[in-house]
């Protein structure tokens, strides 16, 4: 009898985890097999390569709009809110690296800095490690479990490291520091728990590139980030174009709908129910018309209305 899905895709995630033991950073084969449903371009590192086109899109998306998809597919705990923003007027989108740190204890960290030594990181502080993998596009996402004294993971030197290479900034559930010389990195953006005077101490890296927690959501290597003033929402990567897309049209249908009801042509209770074949059909029109150009592409548009059958 042939093993049905489910039952492979836990065998090989079992295998990788096995594989994965061994490691700080997370081989390729335990990302494919954690991020199974993506099914396009992957880097080396075995994370998805989501378009960069989408996640520029991704940019003029609410962020409500995005986790209102997101909640419709049970992904239910994507989103955390409660940051110090260093640039709260500019949103930033990218492809995610983890890094997961933890109190300190010695024995284990000791581990860490022999087994990083075997996979040719760099000489400690190991928190350079997580930034020495940054690519362009990459946003650096840690969990420093919320720590506040002797908490910062960066300052304004490691931030130049980071917009160096990935020309984005970070996200960390924890505290950064040295605010002044952040703001001076021009495009690099910070969202923290806290900015604190002080700097890492009796802290310790742990992993690179597997799941973590960021307060209310669970975070996987490669996942697509949307962050703006008021939170930060995690997007599965196999997600991303329908979020996107289904985004872009809401956007869309609410400014026919706004059209319409200025114009009077129908009734808030129309608008706001089931529409009518005479509204879709009029709908489409305005598509047709549009006054700017799709954001989407045709083929995107007509997947969408036919996914829904109209």
């Amino acid at each position: 009898m042939k093993p049905n899905k489910p039952v492979i895709i836990g065998f090989l995630l079992i295998l990788s985890i096995t594989a994965f033991a061994q490691n700080v950073g997370a081989p390729p084969e335990y990302i494919k097999a954690i991020t199974y449903q993506w099914k396009g371009e992957r880097f080396d590192d075995g994370r998805p390569k989501v378009p960069d086109d989408l996640l520029e899109r991704l940019k003029k998306v609410p962020i409500e709009a995005a986790w209102s998809v997101l909640r419709n597919r049970g992904y239910e705990c994507q989103f955390e809110g409660d940051w110090t923003v260093l640039f709260p007027d500019q949103a930033m989108t990218g492809r995610v690296v983890t890094a997961q740190y933890m109190p300190l204890r010695p024995d284990l960290d000791e581990w860490v800095k022999a087994q990083g030594k075997k996979e040719n990181r760099s000489n400690p502080p190991t928190n350079s490690w997580p930034i020495d993998i940054l690519k362009n596009g990459d946003v650096y996402v840690a969990d420093s479990y919320g720590k506040v004294q002797d908490g910062p993971i960066l300052g304004d030197n490691l931030g130049n490291a980071i917009y160096a290479k990935s020309k984005r900034g970070v996200i960390v559930y924890g505290t950064v520091r040295d605010p002044e010389g952040l703001k001076m990195i021009d495009g690099f953006n910070s969202w923290s728990k806290g900015i604190d005077a002080s700097f890492l101490q009796k802290m310790m890296l742990t992993s690179i590139n597997t799941p973590i927690r960021i307060g209310h959501a669970t975070v996987l290597p490669g996942d697509a980030v949307l962050a703006k003033s008021h939170g930060v929402l995690f997007i599965p990567a196999h997600l991303l174009e329908e979020v996107v897309v289904t985004s872009e049209v809401t956007q869309i249908r609410d400014e026919f709908g706004w059209a319409r009801l200025k114009e009077g042509r129908y009734t808030p209770g129309q608008i706001d129910s089931q529409w009518s074949e005479e509204i879709k059909k009029d709908f489409l029109e305005f598509v047709k018309k549009y006054h700017g150009t799709l954001p989407m592409t045709p083929e995107q548009f007509e997947r969408y209305m036919r996914e829904r059958n109209w």
